[in-house]
């Protein structure tokens, strides 16, 4: 996984934590896959918003297919 300055990560992280954008367009934009994601976003947030966020995208990927 290439360097990311601040802002990119970021922004990064909102996308991720945005309901509206799937990890295949976080993955366009930055060349980062699903699993870089999760470790960017376990390296950057709280424990606890890390497990919500989680939880809360698990529950999008049985609702929709290709979500998160």
């Amino acid at each position: 996984m290439k360097g990311f300055s601040d802002s990119e990560i970021s922004e990064i992280i909102e996308m991720a934590l945005s309901d509206d954008v799937p990890f295949k367009t976080i993955e366009e934009i930055y060349g980062v896959s699903a699993d870089q994601i999760k470790k960017i976003m376990k390296n950057n947030v709280s424990d606890s918003s890390y497990r919500t966020w989680r939880k809360r995208v698990k529950a999008f990927s049985t609702r929709r297919k290709y979500y998160k």
